[in-house]
């Protein structure tokens, strides 16, 4: 594996590999609304942030392919996912911002030369946007798409395609992950997690007992400082 000479110790054998929704970014407020507006363009009213947080964490064309069946949706899967993906980068291209301890964070490791890569249930182009509108493309380069692999999570495919793109061992590799199908596909994957649940009501979930470290509160409870250090000690651990 190649890292920069100016790795700290503990991470010359390390890379990180971000989530992008509701763990680098908070666009699952877009997502929502994209969804909403697609499902009442189709007949059906009155879709909840409630109904919502069901699909946090699954890819967007495994949820369509879901909405399909339970709403009886007549419109063709690419049709549905082109549209909503067109909402989306709409809403995303307005306003999507980057949490502030997760760009910190973000910093920190490509100060220290931490090989990094994205691997999304998103489409490239949302991923290309987000990165793009927040900043964070120049720090984070190699990116996965779901589109980009034969399964999403909670299958391991784009975090194994992440690995390989980075050049490196899936037993090197970190993942930062918000939704339990993540967590989930990180330990198929061999790799380590570390958990910021995006829902409160599932930092309880099993999915996340597997993972190194977890942020029970979230966002509010992570901070850049607290992830390197349990990175930097827990590599130099292993």
């Amino acid at each position: 594996m190649s890292t920069s000479s100016s790795s700290a110790p503990g991470l010359a054998h390390t890379a990180v590999v971000f989530d992008l929704d509701g763990t680098l970014v908070d666009s699952e407020p877009n997502y929502f609304e994209a969804g909403r507006q697609l499902l009442a363009a189709q007949g059906v009213p009155d879709f909840t942030w409630q109904e919502h947080e069901r699909y946090v964490g699954i890819s967007t064309a495994e949820t369509l392919a879901i909405w399909r069946e339970k709403y009886a949706l007549s419109t063709p899967l690419d049709r549905l996912l082109a549209e909503k993906n067109r909402l989306y980068l709409e809403l995303a291209a307005a306003e999507t911002h980057a949490y502030p301890q997760m760009r910190a964070f973000v910093e920190l490791l490509h100060a220290q030369g931490v090989p990094m890569a994205v691997a999304s249930g998103s489409s490239r182009a949302a991923i290309t946007a987000i990165l793009r509108g927040t900043g964070l493309d120049a720090l984070l380069t190699t990116l996965v798409s779901a589109e980009e692999v034969q399964r999403g999570k909670p299958e391991p495919d784009v975090f194994l395609e992440a690995a390989r793109r980075l050049g490196v061992a899936p037993a090197d590799c970190v993942v930062l992950e918000d939704a339990a199908p993540g967590a989930v596909a990180a330990r198929k994957a061999g790799m380590g997690c570390i958990a910021i649940p995006y829902v409160a009501a599932t930092a309880d979930d099993p999915a996340f007992a597997t993972a190194g470290l977890v942020f029970p509160g979230g966002q509010r409870e992570f901070t850049a400082k607290a992830a390197y250090d349990w990175l930097r000690t827990s590599r130099v651990a292993s």
